[in-house]
């Protein structure tokens, strides 16, 4: 049993090393890297926290709970 389960094993592993990408190393300079650091945060900083939460600052979630003890009238 031990062999068949090394057999197994062995398949297993060869099949997921075919699967493994491997990257390509990155070969721009460092000042093209802090270029594409700097465009790619210049993106973002404009987007409000409310906006990207897709939150509505009129919604009924960001106002506090009702008390629950509204006045009744009758006539």
């Amino acid at each position: 049993m031990d062999k068949r389960l090394a057999k197994r094993h062995k398949r297993q592993v060869a099949r997921k090393r075919e699967q493994i990408k491997v990257s390509e190393p990155d070969v721009r300079t460092p000042e093209q890297i802090q270029a594409d650091r700097d465009a790619s945060r210049a993106t973002v900083d404009h987007v409000s926290t409310n906006t990207a939460l897709g939150a509505n600052p009129g919604s009924r979630s960001n106002r506090p709970p009702a008390s629950g003890s509204a006045a009744k009238t009758s006539i």
